[in-house]
């Protein structure tokens, strides 16, 4: 093989030399942990010797499995093997053909996420199976994968995961019961081997850049004690405790917003007990921060939701804008996509630029209408991890005057009944403003994120 420099921790290098010679390997903890790259490197050195022709490579998707496993910042399987190794198709999956002294080695990889995945692999033989965050896979994917190597002459299992809730069902279907079955003598010693791992057990992080990714996050929140300390834990309680403890520490006046790219609106429409909301955020150069701007709500709690009455009402909130900031082009609107009709009323609206702008429209260039999209929706966790990293390293900030996204913010809920990151929704709490205020900066979080 090529060789590659890194450099292992003496827990990762005690688990690799167990993974040798067990059929079960699982490496659990923290991002950037280097769990993924210990299960690689010991998947690639049993390929070189492995009686088996076809193995196979899982992701939550394929192209996930290809980032992940294949190339993995230089550290993948086609680096590994760089030289005797080539892309090409098997059964109409991408797939990685490797030269090695027992023979050529075909990698399958695939995707795990979805109920139908395993129709993918079904009626294959299949030796080594490596898989990167399990817990994103599939029920079926993963029985199938097993059912697929039970016919291996040398049958091996690499997953890696991140920790979730204790209650996750990749805890109670597998990985519990695994755990339990070793220490009562059910199953071999050979058989599962577990490797836990914190981010500080990465010998290849520096000290400098360890610092600036502690930075992204807050220590009481549920994402650092996953993410840094590799605990699974549930999410209960406050999501953001940073801002409800101390909410004045985010917030500017509209005199000290620092000059802006653009703006986004975020529309989150109501009816059956909750209200049409929006929420306007700016980007600064770079991405650097993310300002609120401005928020604002029709009460239009019980009923249809009318679209003349959106309509005007953000007419109002735009000529609000214009009026306030009028430096700052507005580029997009987000809208909430499970109501088209009013999407395609505000659209209709914004074309005829009517009651749109100020009366003195000298400082409104008449090319700055924004052009009106279905919010992108991304998972809720996605989201909130976005904020969560935003408050803990000071980049993200509130025009004094935002009650509405700092009440909904302050008061937001983990839902503790739920084994999923869920937010709690009993209208407790606002959580028309926050969809809203996520659904403005949603499309931008991989610009807001450090790589």
């Amino acid at each position: 093989m090529t060789t590659i420099d890194y450099r292992f921790g003496e827990k990762h290098i005690a688990y690799m030399r167990r993974a040798r010679d067990s059929v079960m390997n699982v490496a659990e903890g923290a991002v950037r942990s280097g769990k993924t790259v210990d299960n690689l490197f010991v998947f690639a050195s049993l390929l070189e010797v492995s009686p088996d022709r076809l193995h196979l490579a899982t992701g939550s998707t394929s192209a996930t499995a290809k980032l992940t496993l294949g190339d993995c910042n230089g550290f993948g399987l086609e680096f590994m093997f760089r030289g005797r190794c080539r892309w090409g198709r098997f059964k109409g999956c991408d797939a990685l053909y490797v030269q090695t002294p027992t023979g050529t080695k075909t990698i399958l990889f695939a995707g795990g996420k979805n109920a139908d995945s395993y129709k993918r692999i079904r009626g294959l033989s299949i030796g080594m199976w490596i898989a990167t965050e399990i817990n994103l896979h599939h029920v079926t994917m993963i029985r199938e994968a097993f059912s697929r190597q039970l016919a291996a002459k040398d049958r091996r299992i690499f997953w890696d995961l991140n920790p979730e809730s204790p209650a996750a069902p990749i805890y109670r279907d597998f990985l519990d019961r695994y755990a339990s079955m070793s220490a009562d003598g059910s199953l071999s010693p050979s058989f599962y081997n577990y490797g836990h791992f914190t981010i500080f057990d990465n010998a290849t992080i520096s000290k400098e850049k360890l610092t600036d990714i502690l930075a992204q996050y807050d220590p009481g929140s549920v994402w650092y004690r996953r993410d840094i300390e590799g605990v699974r834990c549930a999410a209960e309680g406050m999501i953001y405790p940073r801002f409800a403890s101390d909410p004045d520490a985010f917030f500017i006046d509209r005199e000290g917003v620092p000059p802006l790219m653009f703006a986004t609106i975020g529309v989150d429409f109501g009816g059956n007990r909750s209200k049409t909301t929006f929420v306007a955020c700016g980007f600064t150069t770079g991405f650097c921060e993310m300002i609120v701007l401005a928020d604002a709500k029709l009460d239009n709690t019980y009923g249809d939701v009318c679209s003349e009455d959106v309509n005007a009402a953000f007419a109002a909130f735009l000529r609000r804008l214009h009026e306030e900031f009028p430096s700052v082009p507005i580029r997009y609107v987000f809208c909430d996509s499970e109501a088209q009709y009013l999407i395609h009323g505000l659209k209709r609206a914004l074309s005829k630029r009517t009651d749109f702008y100020p009366k003195n429209r000298t400082n409104v260039p008449i090319a700055n209408v924004p052009t009106v999209m279905n919010a992108k929706k991304l998972p809720i966790h996605e989201r909130i991890a976005c904020e969560t990293s935003l408050f803990a390293s000071n980049r993200l900030r509130l025009v004094r005057g935002c009650d509405l996204v700092a009440a909904g913010l302050a008061g937001a809920m983990w839902d503790a009944s739920r084994e999923k990151d869920v937010r709690l929704d009993n209208f407790s709490s606002d959580i028309d403003i926050l969809d809203a205020f996520e659904y403005a900066f949603e499309g931008y979080i991989k610009k807001l994120l450090p790589p």
